[in-house]
């Protein structure tokens, strides 16, 4: 799972690098994309994207679309967002921060993670 992960994050590291060549204000959105979580000011917008990428992640492992992708933080889906720190020692506070953000750009679904809509949505160092 590792070595997928990173293979994919050099991937999108590298769409990534030529779509910002075009696009330098998107590129710094997602780097200055709050926090999501407990304690933060949740966008709408952050939280429907976090919401829909873990169900894609979830559904590729076989728990199906656990989330209703409604835009409001709750305990589901922080518990979700929990579920989804255990992997590769991502640090389980059930906040979406810029490394959690970050791989869930680019674990999940592809038309809306990566450098696409949610993008400007979920922090991330990418």
């Amino acid at each position: 799972m590792r070595m997928y992960r990173i293979g994919k994050a050099v991937a999108v590291t590298a769409a990534t690098a030529l779509l910002t060549i075009g696009t330098i204000g998107q590129a710094a959105a997602s780097r200055s994309a709050p926090d999501i979580g407990d304690g933060h000011r949740d966008n709408k917008h952050a939280v429907w994207c976090v919401q829909h990428l873990l169900n894609d992640v979830a559904k590729r492992y076989g728990h199906g679309r656990p989330l209703t992708e409604d835009g409001l933080w709750g305990p589901k889906t922080k518990r979700w967002v929990k579920w989804y720190q255990r992997f590769d020692g991502l640090r389980r506070d059930g906040i979406v921060g810029k490394e959690t953000g970050g791989w869930l750009l680019i674990d999940g679904d592809p038309y809306y993670g990566g450098h696409t809509y949610c993008y400007r949505y979920v922090p991330s160092r990418f």
